[in-house]
């Protein structure tokens, strides 16, 4: 039992008992019941611990003997493009280039001519032909509107042809540094942007309004909160985002806690750099102190920097989408003003850039290792960077969805020697003593942390294909993956000393759900639903109240 000065014997606020809690901290990793005051945990312990501080105004709830975790974090993940996800046309799951086409021609129906139309989710991976898709086909579809869709990484696109006209993309348009235009055999675009060349179309997108962009925060609010997420890395927000947080949280409307990673080139970043970070504001529902740098693109549209050739594609290496010396200048400038710098890297070619930069600030930045950089995705690894982890102290931000996603079609981007080495390797990670902080990098992937759990302890997708599991020796324990999505990841956020764990005195953030997830067969796991997120003492989800 664990409680917390003379103040304990006041009457607890909220009890939750007759439960079996896992609390993610090593001194008392169980307990039956857990006592709230205000926003704080006051007692973690046996029932009958607990419940002698129960008094007349306390809320008491009868767990029933099911599991309870500390809240859900998300390291990487995308707040106002999952809320954005959720209005345009979905194309997550389509099976064919046609079946998209029909997704976007119901949406059209309802569209004013010369209205963008826009969506996100495709992957050509998943089609039987998989090759990038030619706009033809799109335009004839969507005469009379410009149509932009994001790929499911959202680090490709494909425009059709009205969209293209409005950007002034042609077959005399030069490939941007950091991007490629995909041409057909002709030259001509064939619709398909790449990192940096998406810009060419993006920026005449009309901008988002202040009023949408708050729409979007609350939509993607309420959606994770019922997947019992209580704290997320917004991995690359601008100002107006920022804003947006803010006015939310000042009313008191916006429930999940937020670690934001700033974006921008250097010129915008500086006078963010000279404010000096943000560390606590609403009593810890909002952390500005780490800024996202794009190293590379995906795998996927085969942006990522590899050292060698895709496999499947021998005359490309991929993308270095910010010149290796940007990278330095940007996270030698966030070190000195005090900032995490979370460097995005998923090709071999990438981590090596992040992790040579990492140990140069090091040596010229006092203190920039207490800063805890980060390489976010870390998906394929050089065997030479695997151990520069520890010895450098870089936490490895990795999302483990990402592996089961992407296992159909690894092996034939990178054929299977690089995969052996060094594709979405967690054990090797963690054997070497890394860090790994866990997320979704939403909406990407579903921003459902019990997915991931589940990915993480069998690397299968949630029919249990492949089976035993792909590159099974890598998977982690359902401890360390429950740690990853809290404890970890509170850490990769400084944030550990108040929230990640059920321990007394940090804030109250837990999550009830319907079955115990450190017990059950493993192919429960992704059936399993949450009853009760508790964010700082306040319930913000009950299943019960519809």
């Amino acid at each position: 039992m664990v409680s917390i000065g003379c103040g304990s014997e006041r009457a607890a606020d909220l009890i939750v008992h007759n439960a079996r809690i896992y609390t993610s901290d090593a001194a008392n990793a169980t307990a039956d019941a857990i006592a709230i005051r205000g926003d704080r945990i006051v007692r973690v312990g046996s029932n009958a611990e607990v419940l002698a501080l129960q008094g007349d105004g306390t809320r008491r709830i009868d767990a029933e003997q099911r599991a309870i975790v500390p809240g859900f974090h998300d390291a990487h993940g995308h707040l106002t493009e999952l809320g954005a996800s959720l209005q345009v046309v979905d194309l997550r799951g389509t099976s064919s280039y046609a079946e998209v086409i029909e997704r976007v021609s119901r949406r059209l129906q309802a569209a004013a001519p010369g209205e963008w139309v826009l969506g996100r989710g495709w992957d050509q991976n998943d089609w039987a032909d998989r090759q990038f898709p030619n706009h033809l086909a799109l335009t004839a579809a969507s005469p009379n509107n410009p149509v932009y869709l994001t790929r499911i990484d959202g680090h490709a696109g494909l425009a059709n042809r009205q969209a293209l006209t409005a950007a002034g993309v042609t077959r005399i348009t030069l490939d941007p540094q950091g991007g490629r235009i995909v041409r057909d055999a002709t030259g001509e675009p064939t619709g398909v942007l790449v990192d940096r060349a998406e810009d060419l179309v993006t920026a005449h997108i009309p901008p988002v309004s202040t009023q949408q962009l708050e729409a979007q925060a609350l939509l993607a609010d309420a959606a994770v909160t019922r997947l019992g997420l209580t704290m997320v890395g917004d991995a690359g927000s601008g100002a107006a985002a920022v804003e947006a947080y803010k006015r939310l949280i000042d009313a008191g409307r916006l429930k999940t806690r937020l670690y934001v990673m700033r974006s921008g080139s250097l010129d915008v970043l500086r006078p963010f750099f000279d404010a000096g970070p943000i560390a606590d504001y609403g009593n810890h529902r909002l952390a500005i102190r780490a800024i996202k740098i794009v190293a590379d693109g995906a795998l996927g549209s085969r942006g990522a920097a590899l050292l060698e050739p895709y496999a499947d594609d021998p005359g490309t290496m991929g993308l270095l989408t910010t010149p290796p010396e940007q990278v330095y200048a940007l996270t030698v400038a966030a070190s000195r003003a005090g900032f995490q710098a979370a460097i995005h890297a998923i090709g071999d070619r990438a981590n090596r850039v992040a992790m040579d930069v990492f140990e140069r600030v090091q040596r010229e930045v006092p203190g920039a290792r207490d800063l805890r950089h980060r390489i976010e995705h870390a998906q394929i690894l050089d065997a030479a960077e695997i151990p520069r982890f520890a010895r450098l102290g870089i936490i490895a931000s990795m999302q483990p969805t990402h592996a089961t996603s992407d296992m159909p079609w690894v092996p034939a981007r990178i054929g299977s020697a690089r995969m052996d080495e060094g594709a979405y390797v967690w054990r090797k990670l963690r054997s070497a003593g890394a860090r790994i902080a866990a997320g979704s990098d939403f909406p990407v992937e579903e921003p459902n942390p019990l997915l991931g759990f589940y990915a993480a302890i069998t690397r299968q997708d949630p029919s249990g294909n492949p089976p035993g599991g792909w590159m099974p020796a890598e998977r982690m324990s359902r401890i360390e993956a429950l740690r990853a999505f809290t404890i970890d990841a509170a850490y990769a956020a400084h944030a550990e000393t108040w929230l990640g764990s059920l321990e007394a005195g940090k804030l109250a953030d837990l999550v009830m759900l319907d079955r115990d997830i450190m017990r059950v067969a493993a192919q429960e796991i992704p059936q399993t639903t949450v009853r009760l997120t508790v964010v700082g003492g306040e319930v913000v989800y009950d299943a019960n109240v519809r």
